[in-house]
């Protein structure tokens, strides 16, 4: 008895430390990306090489390029991210490979998107698993190379009798990150009610994952994988109204899409409660145009949909609420 007790914790431990390893590949994969500063001639520019000024001014082309390319990125850390995205993007063109990102958060999937629709000789693959997803994977590589979607994500569905214990999406990510795996290897929580949850995740934690997730809170669950067409997701539910506003800033659009009065938002916004495109907003004077997602905590989302100039030099703007 005693051995197979020792022979399934050493088992538990080998497949905690796989796990552990796959999970956390991105720390080791942005370290080797720095200690290897060779063939730096950019994807854009051809420059020569051949000795230290070549390789001087090769880093400098190159910085040059994607400062261009990010132009208009607000936010340092989506800009670090996107800049890391454009250099194995870079990489796997040239070596004419498939790479691929992690789970991506919205801001920085959307600018890296935008940034290679500028690109001629890198082609990008979004997948999330859904056509609402939020956290995508991102695959590179040369057009020629990338014909098609790679199979790099995976869904498993957590069951459970969740009738007297609701659990909210903190609860599934609290016990998914519990077991060791770290955030960029997850993908979108899609709640289930009293059934559980169904998950994205990367392939290779698909086996951990089904063996180590046993409860979620207090409620006993089981994990099985499913296909991608299996997933059950419900389209988002909005509503449109318009408001006719003095300025574009985020307290007056954000107040009248929310229905809430300013100076709360405004109370909201020094808390750090108020996010444009995922991304903390500091200032109630920031300024909003279409295309825009505000996210009030404990309101909901709100998109910025048309904004027109009205005769009196106010603006009428669309606004499009997530129910």
């Amino acid at each position: 008895m005693a051995a197979t007790t020792s022979f399934g914790t050493a088992c538990f431990r080998r497949k905690a430390a796989q796990a552990f390893a796959i999970s956390h590949s991105h720390i080791l994969r942005t370290n080797a990306n720095l200690s290897f500063p060779r063939n730096l001639s950019s994807y854009l520019l051809s420059v020569p090489t051949s000795s230290a000024s070549g390789v001087s001014q090769a880093v400098q082309a190159l910085k040059g390029e994607v400062d261009v390319l990010l132009k208009g990125v607000r936010e340092k850390s989506v800009t670090k991210e996107v800049k890391h995205i454009l250099e194995m993007a870079r990489r796997a063109s040239l070596k004419r490979e498939i790479l691929h990102t992690d789970f991506l958060t919205p801001p920085v999937l959307k600018e890296s998107m935008q940034v290679f629709e500028k690109l001629a000789d890198v082609k990008a693959i979004a997948q999330g698993g859904y056509p609402q997803a939020e956290r995508c994977r991102i695959s590179v590589g040369h057009p020629e190379e990338l014909t098609s979607n790679p199979d790099i994500i995976s869904a498993l569905s957590i069951t459970g009798n969740f009738q007297f214990e609701p659990c909210s999406h903190g609860d599934f990510l609290g016990s998914i990150l519990g077991t060791g795996i770290v955030r960029e290897k997850l993908g979108d929580i899609i709640l289930q009610g009293e059934q559980g949850a169904q998950i994205i995740v990367v392939p290779e934690l698909v086996e951990f994952l089904m063996s180590t997730l046993v409860k979620v809170r207090n409620v006993p669950v089981s994990c099985t994988r499913i296909p991608l067409i299996s997933l059950d997701y419900e389209p988002a539910r909005t509503k449109s109204f318009k408001t006719v506003e003095a300025s574009l800033r985020v307290d007056a659009l954000a107040s009248a899409g929310f229905k809430i009065s300013r100076s709360k938002l405004v109370d909201m916004i020094s808390n750090g409660d108020v996010r444009i495109n995922w991304i903390p907003v500091t200032t109630k004077g920031t300024t909003l145009k279409s295309g825009d997602i505000v996210s009030v905590s404990g309101k909901g989302r709100l998109k910025i949909g048309e904004i027109n100039s009205t005769k009196k030099g106010k603006f009428a703007v669309e606004l499009i609420r997530y129910l």
